[in-house]
């Protein structure tokens, strides 16, 4: 099942990743895709902000993973645009399983190396209104499942 939400504003988008958040666990995978811009790496500071992660989140397009640990369980930040055919050999996989959540942007380039229990979120871009954003969340697995009933 799919759940539609609609952004009106970097707040909204903040608010919506910050009532995820509220409904976190250890070892908890977003997936994040959508077009440049679409509001990625807003989502991921409004649930770092709500973690307590007291570092700037900024996004990871160079280190490719970002590791923030001030907060109330560790934040494990991807961004995967970047990654070449050698995917796999980086250690992405690892992250899912260290008693954080792991937020990845670009998801889509890894698909293959995905755990299949997982919460996708695809972002587009209004074409009327171009602070607008349809958001589409897609839960994995009975706990993503829980999420998205308890806070959408």
């Amino acid at each position: 099942m799919n759940y539609k939400v609609m952004s009106y504003s970097e707040k909204d988008t903040i608010e919506l990743a910050q009532n995820i958040e509220s409904e976190k666990f250890p070892n908890m995978v977003i997936c994040l895709t959508g077009d440049l811009g679409s509001g990625k790496t807003i989502f991921a500071k409004g649930f770092a902000s709500a973690l307590e992660v007291e570092e700037e989140v900024t996004s990871p397009t160079f280190n490719i993973i970002k590791e923030y640990t001030s907060g109330e369980m560790p934040l494990y930040h991807m961004d995967v645009y970047r990654l070449d055919q050698n995917k796999e050999e980086i250690g992405i996989e690892e992250y899912y399983t260290k008693g954080g959540v792991t937020i990845i942007e670009w998801a889509d380039m890894i698909e293959s190396i995905l755990p299949e229990e997982r919460m996708d979120i695809k972002f587009k871009i209004s074409e009327e209104n171009e602070d607008a954003r349809t958001i589409i969340i897609t839960p994995y697995g009975q706990k993503y499942e829980d999420v998205c009933e308890a806070v959408l």
